[in-house]
């Protein structure tokens, strides 16, 4: 993790510690709590069109920015708890789908890699 990611756990932690709460975040527990905030986070959309979603009142960019956040304070508990490192993890995550997914084939395509693997 870099600094920023490293300082913001830090943060989490004290937070977590100053409160007792260390026992209740189990990866199960983080992980669903986590997925109560995404659906959160997807209910400020709900029924706006493409272009709205991409044209935030003030009001609705600062909900969405909660939920964001939300979600991502759970996304970093999870990786603390279950002792993982999420830039190792995305990078080798972006290799693995550079394979499944070569930009020669999937360039402009929103076909799932199996539409194009030779395997």
């Amino acid at each position: 993790m870099d600094d920023s990611l490293q300082a913001l756990t830090a943060r989490i932690n004290h937070f977590v510690a100053e409160r007792d709460w260390a026992q209740f975040h189990t990866p199960k527990n983080l992980a669903m709590a986590m997925i109560v905030e995404a659906a959160e986070l997807v209910e400020q959309f709900q029924w706006d069109t493409a272009q709205e979603s991409q044209q935030l009142s003030p009001e609705k960019r600062e909900a969405v920015s909660h939920e964001l956040a939300d979600t991502f304070v759970y996304l970093l508990r999870i990786a603390e708890v279950l002792k993982i490192d999420l830039i190792a993890a995305a990078n080798q995550k972006i290799d693995l789908n550079a394979k499944k997914y070569p930009a020669d084939k999937a360039r402009g395509s929103n076909a799932k890699y199996t539409a194009y693997s030779e395997d």
